[in-house]
């Protein structure tokens, strides 16, 4: 138009979710939130979402980015942890993946190692404390989770810690938290019906959805949040679905509920124990644990599954009575879709993918998706190809870097059933993590490893993974550093920081209880 505005057809505000669940609710909280009240066509945000579908309320794992995301939302970190049965994830201890033995344990910390060139970081590690783990050297995050220790005081502001810190949650009390937040005061519409056919336009857009009590539901913006059945990436559009099981064997998983006692420790950490064909998560939560075992159906049938479940929670629950929980089966295929925004539809959660559970990966990108699409939102039609182009290279990349990531786990176990042997197998390796492995012989991993911005695991991540499991750390290459003396004073703090931290935090059991009670204890109210 000669004047300058745009034309009022070609505005994108009318977004219209199909699916509840996590992924559905994040979608319409963060969007809802970040929308401008002031702009020429405020956006509107409708969720429709079946009343048959229930969601699957398992103990779950977030990362980091969870507390800004709920800081950007407007929900308050108290209201949040005790609606939501939370506590607080400080990392991921890996038992038995090595080898099996007793003492095979390491710890993904997400608080990242002291700064410095990483090269000057493993020198340090190898000439001073070659005998520690790497993690209880590189941070003082280790020690506190050791002693179950909390990553805050109530007396600091929401979402700070004195070190870096995310959440356990139960899914289905976060479902449910983000639906009245998002209706009572974020304004998102919330239609409990059944979607019972798509109407297309002619230019092959989704131009409504049609429901069963509520007729048909225009959009401009579709983002399917339906899970594995992706009614409208899959079932409306036809987007293949890329497999990674050839990578990443886990195809099925053991779930249970087990009630603690009330006083009971709760962990900093997930713990994943190895088993011969798979591993058991463990996330314990104020009121409960949530325990799951995850595995190959080509290495172990499902009665083996359940025989390795009960005899981990025998060994680690020594209290549990004769009769066990009832146990949810589970399978799913790890894998993601070829596109993930095709026309005016955007697949997030489990419609645009999921891979097997380890690391937490799943809430995490609905995050990075979110993110992505907030940060780039289509202010019109006629650009919102040129988005999808872009959205669609950079979610390839993350979930090949996801893949990458879970995959290095198992390349280096040195354990021999039939399973981690497999693994190990040079064709089930992805190219790009075969030659990062073969340049780590070499330097630790680092930043020119992973260029991208917001990439979904750090160098440090990978630095955790590789040392706990015994890769060998390089020797001295060909180019001087230049932070080896400010790296060894860091370790040196990082020490004295953890004896200061172990002293103050309160443990988790502590923090949470008293929180639920309103409690202003003093043990609560130091500052570290």
């Amino acid at each position: 138009m000669e004047d300058g505005r745009r034309p009022v057809e070609t505005i994108i505000n009318k977004v219209v979710i199909v699916g509840g669940g996590t992924a559905g609710w994040l979608t319409a909280c963060l969007i809802a939130a970040r929308a401008n009240p002031a702009a020429e066509r405020p956006i509107s945000v409708t969720l429709i979402e079946s009343p048959d579908i229930p969601t699957i309320g398992v103990g779950e794992g977030t990362w980091p980015t969870m507390r800004g995301t709920l800081e950007r939302i407007g929900i308050a970190e108290a209201e949040f942890l005790t609606a939501c049965d939370a506590s607080f994830k400080q990392g991921s201890r890996f038992n038995g993946w090595l080898t099996g033995a007793a003492d095979d344990h390491y710890l993904h910390p997400f608080t990242p190692p002291v700064a410095g060139d990483p090269r000057d970081l493993v020198a340090a590690w190898q000439a001073e404390a070659a005998g520690r783990r790497f993690a209880d050297v590189a941070g003082p995050q280790p020690k506190i989770c050791a002693l179950d220790l909390a990553p805050r005081q109530r007396a600091m502001p929401d979402y700070a810690g004195a070190l870096n810190y995310a959440y356990h949650l139960d899914a289905g009390k976060l479902a449910a938290l983000l639906a009245r937040h998002g209706c009572e005061r974020l304004g998102v519409r919330h239609l409990r019906d059944h979607v019972t056919q798509i109407d297309m336009a002619g230019s092959g857009d989704i131009a409504a959805v049609r429901t069963r009590a509520n007729g048909a539901v225009e959009g401009d913006l579709f983002i399917d949040c339906t899970g594995h059945a992706a009614l409208l990436i899959a079932g409306q559009y036809g987007v293949p679905f890329i497999d990674r099981g050839g990578e990443l064997f886990n195809d099925r998983a053991l779930a249970v509920q087990v009630p603690v006692a009330p006083d009971s420790p709760i962990a900093s950490q997930t713990e994943a124990t190895a088993h011969a064909a798979g591993w058991i998560w463990d996330i314990g939560l104020p009121t409960r644990r949530g325990v799951g075992c995850v595995y190959s159906s080509r290495h172990a049938s499902d009665d083996e599954a359940s025989v390795t479940l009960e005899a981990y929670l025998r060994r680690a629950m020594p209290g549990l009575g004769a009769d066990l929980p009832s146990i949810r089966r589970l399978s799913f295929s790890s894998g993601h879709r070829a596109r993930f925004w095709e026309r005016n539809c955007l697949a997030i959660g489990q419609s645009a993918g999921f891979l097997e559970p380890l690391e937490a990966s799943a809430i995490v990108m609905i995050e990075l998706s979110l993110g992505a699409l907030l940060d780039n939102f289509p202010a019109t039609r006629d650009v919102m190809a040129v988005h999808a182009e872009r959205y669609n290279d950079l979610f390839r990349y993350r979930w090949d870097r996801i893949v990458d990531f879970l995959k290095l786990h198992y390349v280096l176990s040195r354990r021999d059933e039939p399973y981690w042997r497999d693994h190990r197998d040079p064709g089930s390796i992805p190219a790009r993590l075969r030659d990062l492995l073969r340049i780590w012989r070499y330097q630790p991993p680092s930043a020119s490893d992973f260029p991208a911005i917001d990439e979904i695991f750090p160098p440090a991540s990978y630095q955790y993974v590789l040392y706990g499991l015994g890769f060998p750390a390089p020797i001295g290459g060909p180019i001087m550093t230049d932070t080896r003396e400010d790296v060894m004073t860091q370790l040196r703090q990082a020490d004295q920081r953890a004896r200061t931290l172990a002293a103050s935090l309160p443990t988790n059991r502590l923090y949470l209880d008293a929180l639920r009670k309103g409690s202003t204890s003093p043990a609560l109210e130091r500052i570290s």
